[in-house]
């Protein structure tokens, strides 16, 4: 297990438990992705991220009462995203920062993520996206750019009170066409401009389902989504979404 000092003088971080498990960059930080650990035991998931055989890691992890731990640097490239994709980029992992959030996951028992995480959550991703100028656009989720094998932080996490603060897009309020594209392959088509990777099609649309939808994820194309993704694509050529 990786170790180092129990306290920091970074106000936003509480401890760094610094992991092995990260290399040197080739692309600049225009990313962040929101994972959770799908473990039981944040002492547990520590141990995970910063043991060398796993070969996984993130930048941070917060746990439950909002303990904020450094696991790798941040100008290092942490190896969370693992084969994924976002807007053209195939690797994630040396374009973003990665926040892992302690929490069961799908697994072993999903459930609402706590105040107090979320709110040393909010902080330390606005000191990110002021620090590398990262578009909301670009604050993400695992399943986002990984979505044939991914699906946290899942349905509950509260994208809506991060875009609150401005760190995230919100979710389309007004859709201005009921039902935009002419068939499957144009939504398709349309996702993938707006970054997902469409290789597994309906995977794509559940992830999008995940975080624009979360009531309903079944991976169906139906009208509701194509005017969500619509209005995505409309917002963000207007320079309303960056």
């Amino acid at each position: 297990m990786g170790s180092g000092p129990p306290e920091t003088d970074d106000e936003l971080v509480d401890r760094e438990a610094l992991s092995p498990n990260h290399d040197e960059r080739k692309l600049p930080v225009n990313t962040v992705v929101i994972h959770y650990t799908e473990m039981q035991d944040k002492d547990v998931a520590i141990e995970r991220l910063c043991d060398p055989e796993a070969k996984v890691s993130a930048h941070y992890l917060i746990g439950k009462c909002g303990e904020v731990v450094r696991l790798v640097p941040e100008e290092k490239r942490a190896w969370h995203a693992g084969l994924s994709y976002w807007r053209g980029v195939k690797d994630v992992n040396s374009s973003s920062i990665g926040i892992e959030l302690d929490h069961p996951g799908h697994l072993h028992g999903y459930g609402p993520f706590p105040d107090a995480q979320f709110e040393a959550l909010v902080p330390l991703v606005a000191r990110i996206v002021k620090r590398y100028d990262i578009p909301r656009a670009n604050v993400v989720g695992h399943s986002d750019i990984a979505p044939a094998r991914k699906i946290d932080p899942g349905e509950l996490f509260p994208w809506d009170r991060l875009a609150e603060y401005g760190l995230c897009i919100p979710r389309p309020e007004k859709l201005e066409r009921g039902d935009p594209f002419d068939n499957d392959a144009a939504f398709y088509l349309a996702l993938e401009r707006y970054g997902y990777d469409i290789t597994d099609g309906h995977k794509a649309v559940e992830a999008f389902q995940r975080r624009w939808r979360p009531e309903k994820i079944n991976g169906e194309i139906d009208g509701e989504v194509r005017a969500i993704l619509f209005q995505l694509l409309l917002d963000r050529d207007r320079g309303l979404s960056r």
